[in-house]
C-alpha cells in the first residue's frame, strides 16, 4: 500500500486537491515533529508530489503553516460563536460553553492548534488570519460582556481585561492539560474541571458571580 496520504501516487492528485493534500501533510508533520520541525519538501514527499509542487500554492513553509492556522482559526471562531449564541444557555452557561469549546478544539485538532498558537505565524501580514483570530477573541469578549452585564454598572470590571484573563486561563489549561499529543500534562481532574474551577474562582474574586 502506498505511504502517501490517501494512498495515491505522485500524480494521483487532480487539480484542486494539491493545496489541501499539502495542508493535511503539514498537520501530520506538526503532530510528529512540531510546527517548526519539518520542511516544505517533507510535506511534498508525504503528500506524494514533487518537491517543486508546493510552490504552486505556497511561497514557503511559513505560508503553508499560515494556511493551516487560518483554517483552524476559521473553525475555532465559528465554534466559539455557536457556543456563545446558544439560546438555551444563560450568560454564565454560555461562557462555560465557550471555554469547553476552546478545550475541545485543542483536543480534537492539536496540529491546527499548534499551527495557530505555536508556529509564530504573522497575523499582521495576513488580513484573513487576523480577522479569523479577532472573531475568536470577539466571541469570548461578548460572552464575558453578557455575564458582566448582570452586575450594576458601577461595579462591572473592564470587559476587555476580564476577557483577556479568561483567554489566558483557557489557553493555559488547553496547552498544559487539554492536548491530545505527547505535550499533555497529567492531572487528577479533567481539563474541563480545571478550567471551570479556575474561571469560577476568578469571577467570584471580581464579584461577577456571587460566592456560594
Amino acid at each position: 500500500m502506498s505511504k502517501h496520504i490517501g494512498g495515491r501516487g505522485k500524480r494521483g492528485y487532480h487539480h484542486g486537491d494539491l493545496k489541501n493534500a499539502l495542508m493535511d501533510a503539514a498537520r501530520r508533520l506538526i503532530s510528529e515533529k512540531g510546527p517548526m520541525g519539518f520542511t516544505i519538501a517533507e510535506a511534498a514527499r508525504l503528500a506524494g508530489v514533487s518537491p517543486s509542487a508546493p510552490y504552486r500554492h505556497f511561497r514557503d513553509r511559513d505560508q503553508l503553516l499560515e494556511d493551516v492556522a487560518l483554517a483552524g482559526f476559521i473553525d475555532f471562531a465559528a465554534g466559539l460563536e455557536a457556543a456563545r449564541r446558544d439560546p438555551a444557555l444563560t450568560p454564565l452557561q454560555a461562557l462555560d460553553a465557550v471555554g469547553r469549546t476552546y478545550l475541545s478544539f485543542a483536543q480534537a485538532r492539536p496540529a491546527d492548534f499548534s499551527a495557530m498558537f505555536e508556529a509564530g505565524v504573522s497575523h499582521g501580514s495576513n488580513p484573513a488570519l487576523r480577522e479569523a483570530s479577532d472573531r475568536a477573541f470577539a466571541a469570548l469578549t461578548l460572552a464575558v460582556e453578557a455575564v458582566a452585564a448582570q452586575m450594576p454598572l458601577e461595579k462591572r470590571p473592564p470587559t476587555l481585561m476580564v476577557a483577556r484573563h479568561i483567554w489566558a486561563l483557557s489557553h493555559g489549561v488547553a496547552t498544559l492539560f487539554g492536548r491530545a499529543d505527547a505535550g499533555r500534562r497529567q492531572s487528577p481532574v479533567s481539563a474541563e474541571e480545571l478550567l471551570e474551577a479556575g474561571v469560577g474562582v476568578y469571577l467570584r474574586g471580581l464579584g461577577v458571580i456571587p460566592d456560594l
